[in-house]
């Protein structure tokens, strides 16, 4: 099952490594690798996240995930869009500014730096709505319970997620963003973080609204499954139920590529503290997002999240914390490490309490199966 799972990861691991030491020698090789570990450290609670998601598609669609959706995560984020942030930020054509990363990469990073804040407040508010929608959701299970259970009612005030989100924007854009880091030394970027703010909170919006409403309609339809299936068959037509679920299923799968995209907005960035080669850092960090599909494959079909139902609530806080970090490095620096250690501590805690709740009712069942076999030795006697 693993083998079969990440041997795609495996073998692009392989052929990329020795690609990197035989084109550019052995400091290729290693600073792809290290771009390759922090990818994968900074993107568990990505794949947990996912793995939520595509476990509400079928086959077919988890491996358009695995196909089409790598080829976007790796060329489209970790190739094309730093080139576009150049591109925008230098008014150059595509090619003029690969042209740039090319012959001049200092000038490439520092273009990419003075984005910085645009990037942060884009991707800290997508990923904070992301937080936000599921604290305000009532569950069935809940982790942090003297904290979700009390949230989770408030949850009932309409369009409170996103009145929080925009006042955490307002005070991000004041705080942080009138003394922003660019390559000049310091400059007002408020105009900048709140368009970009505003245009992450929309994207959110537009992208988890679409995806929501044809997942609920599809919910809707299978009821009615098996009668529209004879209706179609007697009519020589497709069963609708079966376009609403392509539907339903591209936008569940551009949800999980912008999803993606916001997670790797950290990667990328903080890949130019480590080089400024750009075919470098798209071969390491395109090696670590094949880990983390293959291994968002793997928890959906291990149904991790079912044994281990904290995990998901992990990932969200994860996820919460890394919108915070985002918004707070418009103007201080933050280590990637210090970021991927937060994410893989919450999961950490997560999985660890799945573990004592399953072995409390392991325990529970246990002790529930001797009381009713003395009962029975009773009644027996």
């Amino acid at each position: 099952m693993v083998l079969k799972t990440f041997g795609w990861s495996f073998a692009v691991t392989a052929l990329g490594l020795a690609f990197a030491a035989w084109q550019w020698g052995w400091e290729a090789f290693g600073i792809v690798l290290i771009l390759s570990i922090l990818e994968i450290s900074l993107s568990f609670d990505n794949a947990v996240v996912n793995a939520g998601i595509l476990k509400k598609m079928n086959a077919f669609w988890q491996k358009i995930f695995l196909t089409i959706g790598i080829l976007i995560a790796v060329f489209g984020m970790r190739l094309v869009f730093p080139v576009v942030i150049v591109a925008i930020s230098a008014k150059v054509g595509p090619i003029e500014a690969v042209e740039l990363a090319l012959d001049n990469p200092g000038r490439y990073e520092a273009l990419v730096t003075d984005a910085h804040a645009a990037i942060a407040a884009f991707g800290g508010m997508f990923l904070l709505m992301i937080f936000l929608d599921f604290m305000f959701e009532e569950r069935e299970h809940k982790w942090l319970s003297w904290l979700e259970r009390p949230v989770a009612k408030l949850g009932k005030v309409d369009m409170l997620s996103v009145c929080i989100a925009l006042i955490v924007l307002l005070v991000t854009a004041m705080t942080f963003a009138t003394q922003a880091h660019t390559s000049t030394g310091h400059a007002d970027k408020s105009a900048t973080v709140l368009l970009s703010g505003v245009a992450g909170l929309i994207t959110y919006l537009i992208v988890g609204g679409l995806s929501g409403y044809f997942e609920n309609k599809l919910e809707e339809e299978e009821e009615r499954e098996h009668e529209e299936e004879e209706q179609a068959k007697k009519a020589g037509k497709p069963v609708s139920a079966v376009g609403l679920a392509g539907k339903a299923a591209f936008f569940l799968f551009l949800y999980l590529e912008v999803l993606d995209a916001s997670f790797s907005f950290d990667g990328v960035i903080g890949a130019f503290a480590i080089t400024n080669q750009i075919f470098w850092m798209a071969l390491g960090l395109g090696i670590g997002a094949m880990y983390v599909r293959s291994l968002t494959v793997y928890l959906v079909r291990q149904g991790t999240l079912d044994d281990y139902v904290y995990l998901e609530h992990g990932a969200h806080y994860a996820i919460g914390a890394l919108a915070v970090i985002l918004l707070i490095t418009i103007q201080h620096e933050i280590s990637e490490i210090v970021t991927g250690l937060v994410g893989v501590f919450l999961i950490a805690a997560s999985f660890w309490s799945s573990l004592r709740r399953n072995k409390a009712l392991a325990a529970a069942e246990g002790k529930a199966d001797s009381s009713d076999d003395k009962a029975g030795v009773s009644s027996g006697v």
